[in-house]
């Protein structure tokens, strides 16, 4: 039973999860992994655990670990938002970064069109890039 005056959907509960902490992603070479993420995506490296690295991801801690156990990569896939993604695109481009696509046009929002490009990490994980670009045309869209 909710409290007077909340609904039961978005009651707060001791049990609710709302902010991401942190995100692991398993690699096959940690020094390898380490050295994209900091200097070709140019991430703030933290801290080295035993064969854990932590990264600052704005307000979320980026954890690339190593695993004794054999299984697949890349089930996930984390986005990175940029403001500019045709400059992101050359910038990483010219690191030498491998991408799967060119940036593309995703969708229009009635405020902003989004953009996608997605590029593989040195292990094979996949990894967007998005972009919103805000639309210039909104004194012709309906109110």
């Amino acid at each position: 039973m909710s409290a007077p005056g909340t609904h039961p959907d978005t009651a707060p509960s001791a049990n609710t999860l709302e902010k991401i902490g942190q995100i692991a992603i398993t690699v096959d070479n940690l020094p390898r992994a380490r050295d994209f993420y900091q200097n070709t995506l140019g991430m703030k490296f933290l801290f080295d655990a035993g064969n854990l690295a932590f990264f600052k991801c704005g307000d979320i801690r980026l954890m690339l670990s190593t695993s004794d156990k054999p299984g697949p990569r890349g089930g996930t896939i984390l986005y990175f938002q940029v403001q500019d993604i045709h400059a992101t695109y050359r910038a990483l481009s010219l690191c030498g970064v491998s991408f799967i696509d060119e940036p593309h046009l995703i969708a229009k929002m009635p405020d902003h069109d989004l953009w996608m490009v997605f590029l593989y990490d040195s292990e094979g994980n996949t990894i967007g890039i998005m972009c919103e670009i805000p639309r210039t045309d909104l004194e012709f869209l309906p109110r």
